[in-house]
C-alpha cells in the first residue's frame, strides 16, 4: 500500500539526516532500507516546513516497521492512505507484494512536485 506521509524535521537534526543520506546509512538494519532513501530523494518542503512524500509499505499497521527510523528525524504529523484500498492491488489481494512494481507511486509522486520544493536539495545545502 501506499501511504502520504506528512511531517516536519526535528529541530536540530538537519546534519545527522545529511550524513546520514552521504553515508547510505538512512534506515540501515530495516527489510524497507532503500525506500527512505527512494522516498526522500522524491519528498517535498512546503514554504511552512512541512515535508511530503509518498511512502511505500507492506506492514498490517502503516509503517508499523519503518517509523523508528523515521521518527529519529521527523515528527509525523499525519500517515493517510494514497489511494483508495479498494484500487491497490496488494491490499486488496489480487497481486500480493504488486506495490514495488506499480507505477501509481510514480503519478502521485508526480502530483508531489507541483507542491514546494525538493527536500533532498534543501537537506543536502545545510
Amino acid at each position: 500500500m501506499r501511504y502520504l506521509i506528512r511531517a516536519r524535521l526535528k529541530p536540530g537534526k538537519e546534519r545527522a539526516l545529511k550524513q546520514a543520506l552521504e553515508d547510505g546509512v538512512i534506515g540501515q538494519g530495516s527489510v524497507a532500507e532503500g525506500e527512505y532513501e527512494r522516498a526522500l530523494s522524491k519528498a517535498r518542503i512546503l514554504d511552512d516546513g512541512q515535508i511530503k512524500w509518498v511512502e511505500i509499505c507492506y506492514c498490517s499497521e502503516p509503517l508499523e516497521e519503518e517509523l523508528p527510523y523515521w521518527e529519529e528525524f521527523f515528527e509525523i504529523e499525519s500517515i493517510k492512505d494514497a489511494h483508495n484500498r479498494l484500487n491497490c492491488k496488494d491490499a486488496n489481494g489480487s497481486e500480493p507484494w504488486s506495490c514495488g512494481v506499480c507505477d501509481c507511486t510514480e503519478k502521485l509522486e508526480q502530483s508531489l512536485e507541483k507542491q514546494g520544493t525538493r527536500f533532498i536539495d534543501f537537506i543536502i545545502s545545510r
